[in-house]
């Protein structure tokens, strides 16, 4: 079976700077891929060139069966696109919204009242269909921009960090819609800086400086990108704690997490002797403890290494 996005190679320049470099990726009808990577990472770019807004400086890249550069018209027909900002109208209501965008993508006028009606209801708008998009609460303007982008029945959808700044609540409904729309065969790549939002992908796409640098399901990459045994630590002064840990030849990385460090080692049985150490530079420490390493730990990991782009 054909992927629903692939792209081979694809890369865009803005005169020496390379936003994007040699990106291969692939996926699957009905599949949710989470696409992470730090601010400038190169992750609304990519998804501006699959959406056929950008033309590729090199590589090439199929939407739903289409060229991004030869067919971009065809790719924008077939897909739906959520950007970071919301992109209602304030001054209109809900109702008109949707109309307008009906119309934006030429959704039959047989089917228009059925979808709008599928959408106000999806966005739990009901009752508040003619009020201005303007008074309405941040989550409640998401999931009627979801609906929006929705109303032609695209078989690929791009969210472009769809809940920033939304509140955690609204940002956990909106994810049930993204899950019921995948079961559906809508296949999704969404763009996101929240860690915990990652976990509810298929797969993540890890990119940095404009590079794919890992790929796979978040239990595969806690699994295998770490490359040594995590500890958590209690102790104080966290500061002066990391400075001392990063200085250990047996320490791959720490990190600061709330109230505690995270230290990444080469061997597990270099932990024991980290409380001593510490103490040595006037550190109080409580026992190392062994953690299953979150998202989070694996993406600062990621991150902080020199890297080679990876193919999907």
């Amino acid at each position: 079976m054909n992927p629903a996005v692939r792209a081979e190679g694809l890369s865009k320049r803005f005169g020496r700077f390379v936003a994007v470099d040699r990106l291969d990726l692939s996926i699957s009808k009905g599949e949710i891929v989470g696409f992470i990577g730090p601010n400038g990472a190169g992750k609304s770019t990519t998804i501006r060139l699959l959406c056929g807004l950008l033309k590729p400086t090199a590589g090439r890249a199929c939407v739903a069966g289409f060229d991004v550069a030869r067919e971009p018209d065809a790719v924008r027909e077939h897909i739906g696109y959520m950007s970071q900002k919301f992109s209602l109208y304030p001054d209109l209501t809900v109702r008109e919204n949707l109309r307008f965008f009906g119309g934006l993508y030429r959704v039959p006028r047989r089917d228009i009242e059925v979808r709008m009606a599928q959408a106000i209801a999806m966005a739990g708008l009901q009752g508040r269909e003619d009020a201005l998009v303007q008074t309405l609460a941040g989550g409640w303007k998401q999931r009627l921009a979801l609906g929006c982008a929705i109303l032609h029945r695209p078989p690929v959808l791009f969210l472009d960090e769809p809940t920033s700044g939304v509140e955690p609540e609204a940002r956990r409904h909106f994810w049930d819609l993204i899950h019921q729309l995948a079961s559906e065969g809508v296949t999704i790549l969404v763009s996101t800086h929240y860690m915990d939002e990652a976990e509810y992908c298929n797969r993540i796409a890890l990119i940095d400086a404009g590079r794919l640098v890992a790929i796979g399901s978040p239990g595969e990459l806690r699994r295998r990108e770490l490359g040594g045994a995590l500890f958590e630590l209690e102790c104080s002064p966290l500061g002066a704690a990391l400075v001392a840990l990063r200085q250990v030849p047996e320490v791959i990385d720490a990190a600061i997490f709330g109230d505690r460090l995270h230290v990444l080692l080469r061997q597990p049985a270099a932990a024991e002797g980290l409380p001593a150490l510490l103490a040595r530079h006037g550190i109080v420490a409580g026992p190392p403890h062994g953690i299953t390493p979150s998202l989070e730990d694996v993406f600062v990991q990621l991150v902080s290494r020199p890297h080679a782009a990876v193919r999907a």
